[in-house]
Formats: C-alpha cells, structure tokens, sequence
C-alpha cells in the first residue's frame, strides 16, 4: 500500500526536491506552500504527477494554524490518510543584531518554529488514531552554529530541534517517530543568500569535507530514511546533512 505525506513549503529548492524524492519511492502527496506561490507549487505537483503517483496542491501559511488545519484536513480527505509530515517551510532574510528588527524576528519564527509546531498539532490527532507516523523536521546546520546575520535564523532552528526532541518523548506511545534534519549549505535560492561573493562559496567548499556545497537532492535520502519504516526505532535525533562541516 502505497504511503502518504505532505511536504510543507514544496513549491522549490529542498522542498521541491523532497517532493519529487518521496514520489520516486511510490509516495502519493499533498503539497504546500503559500499563495504566492502557486504558479510554482502547480508546476512542482505537475512534476511528480508525471512520476505516476497521486499529488494534491495545498495552499496555506504554516505560521496560520487555521491554514495549518485546513491543509491537513484537505491532505487526509484527498489522499485518504497521512503517515508522513515533512515540515519544510522556512525563511531566511539576514540581519545583524543591530539592525535586526522585531518584526523580522517574529516572522521568522512563526513560519520556521510555529509553523513546525502548528503543523505538528494539526496532523497528531490523525496519526495517534492510526497509531502510525513519521514526522521529519528541516532545521538547519545553523542550529549547530549560525553565522554572522542569522541569530533569529538560528534561534528559530535550533528551537526546531528542541521541539523534535520533546515531541519524539510524547508522541513515541502512539507509533510516531520525530526526527529532524539539518541541512548544511544547500544550493538553493535561500541557501544562497549565505554565499553572496566567490569567496564564500570557496571558502565553504573548503571547510566541508566533501569539498563542494550541497544540493536540494542530497537532503533527500535522509529525510526518506525517516520518513519510511527502515528508521522506526530512530526518534528525536537531529542528523547533520552537511558534507562534513560540522561534527555533534
């Protein structure tokens, strides 16, 4: 039987990726992403349609828990039943701390902490009555250490990873796995914004052991792993995906 996801924030770069990742291994979808982005969230559900699995388009706000209901109620009514969430969602819009407004920061936690959290709330009820899920959430490497102009970025991930954590303890009773991913430097439109000038993509390449960045794909056999039931005595970890940047 086939398994079912949704995938927050899938319309590009990782979460794209994801999508069409978990497609691949016979996943039927639910995507989502905010309505600014439909155009692309259609062209990313019009892909893994012609992967040969079923895929709905959601559009919804993550840092809304009315979207966040909506869109969970939409994936089980469309797909019939969820396994697994893949919170993806995320922003980044760097600010030193002197120049970084509240504002920013608190919209950069309600999409990439409340976001995870609501999302989390909404799909729980549904999971715990099947006794059966996987949750897997993208924190990011800058849980484990930002850089200059990403202190609300990595507050908000490393809370990510916190949350993974204590929701692996009260949901592990029910069958569900909580697990998270920490991207490293990932080539992405986002992921970019961390490599402004060729000195920087040159010095990243230097320090991660692979000796180059990262791709949207290469996140995608990790969350995969969690995501299926090779992983199902792994709960509450935070795996590095990174190329060898950084070791914990």
């Amino acid at each position: 039987m086939a398994r079912h996801a949704i995938v927050t924030g899938a319309s590009r770069g990782i979460g794209r990726a994801i999508a069409t990742g978990l497609a691949r291994r016979g996943y039927d979808l639910a995507l989502t992403d905010i309505a600014a982005q439909e155009k692309v969230l259609l062209e990313t559900v019009a892909e893994v349609g012609k992967l040969g699995g079923r895929c709905i388009p959601v559009l919804g706000d993550v840092s809304d828990i009315g979207d966040c209901r909506r869109a969970v109620a939409e994936a089980v009514q469309g797909l019939g039943h969820v396994d697994v969430l893949v919170n993806n969602a995320g922003i980044l819009r760097l600010a030193t701390i002197d120049e970084l407004t509240t504002d920013t920061w608190d919209q950069t936690f309600a999409v990439n902490t409340r976001g995870v959290f609501q999302m989390t709330q909404a799909v729980v009820p549904h999971m715990k009555e099947r006794k059966y899920g996987r949750i897997v959430n993208i924190a990011s490497l800058a849980a484990r250490t930002g850089g200059p102009g990403q202190s609300h970025y990595a507050a908000s991930k490393s809370a990510v990873v916190g949350f993974t954590r204590v929701s692996s303890m009260e949901f592990g009773g029910y069958g569900i796995t909580v697990n998270a991913v920490c991207p490293g430097i990932i080539v992405t439109e986002m992921g970019m914004n961390n490599l402004r000038d060729p000195e920087r993509v040159a010095y990243f390449e230097k320090v991660t052991d692979l000796h180059r960045l990262g791709q949207p794909e290469d996140v995608v056999g990790p969350v995969a792993f969690f995501a299926s039931d090779d992983s199902a005595f792994v709960t509450g970890q935070a795996l590095n995906v990174d190329g060898g940047i950084f070791y914990s």
